[in-house]
């Protein structure tokens, strides 16, 4: 399999997977603001999710640009990813639609440490099955020292999840800021070869 196929397949998946969270925020009914008060608890959750899958999406879309072969081991890793993330919208909904309750904020959490250690695989599997220069090593490291630090605050969240979800939430916000504008440093090493 050649990478642009890897691609594809990987950014039609994170694209079907929005458009179904977006489809289960049902409309409510009555023409009035207030109406939509009880979609608010969705349409946050929704939106964290939104932003989740995002982030993965572009800093997926940065991890790829160091792959000149795509090998069995770099395909099933980025499958694993995928599984996970495609469970997403499964925990938003319940999480949205329960209001946030401990359990709910728990199974979220879990999902995201479970996408994170996905995550961290593929990158593995990438780095051992190219060589790679000493400038994109040490953007490779500085990586995943943020993913190692994302895993360990959503692990510490799912317990805090049942003492105050609101406090597990903000850790979760907090980890996807860390995240949120891709990291240069893969695009800087590219750039110096």
């Amino acid at each position: 399999m050649n990478k642009t196929r890897l691609e594809a397949f990987s950014d039609g998946v994170l694209a079907i997977l929005i458009t179904i969270m977006v489809l289960e925020i049902k409309i409510p009914h009555g023409g009035t603001f207030s109406d939509l008060a009880p979609i608010i608890p969705t349409f946050f959750s929704y939106l964290l999710s939104f932003v989740f899958i995002g982030i993965y999406w572009g800093n997926h879309h940065h991890l790829l640009h160091i792959v000149k072969h795509v090998n069995t081991g770099i395909m099933l890793s980025n499958l694993h990813l995928l599984f996970w993330l495609s469970l997403v919208p499964l925990a938003t909904e319940w999480m949205g639609e329960n209001n946030f309750t401990p359990h709910s904020v728990a199974l979220y959490l879990t999902l995201l440490d479970l996408c994170g250690v996905a995550y961290y695989i593929l990158q593995q599997k990438i780095v051992k099955s190219h060589v790679l220069s000493e400038s994109m090593k040490k953007a490779l490291a500085k990586q995943k020292i943020k993913g190692l630090i994302s895993v360990a605050a959503y692990t510490s969240g799912i317990g805090i999840a049942f003492v105050s979800p609101f406090i597990a939430q903000l850790i979760y916000i907090i980890t996807a800021i860390i995240w949120l504008i891709p990291d240069k440093n893969i695009e800087r090493a590219m750039s110096e070869k």
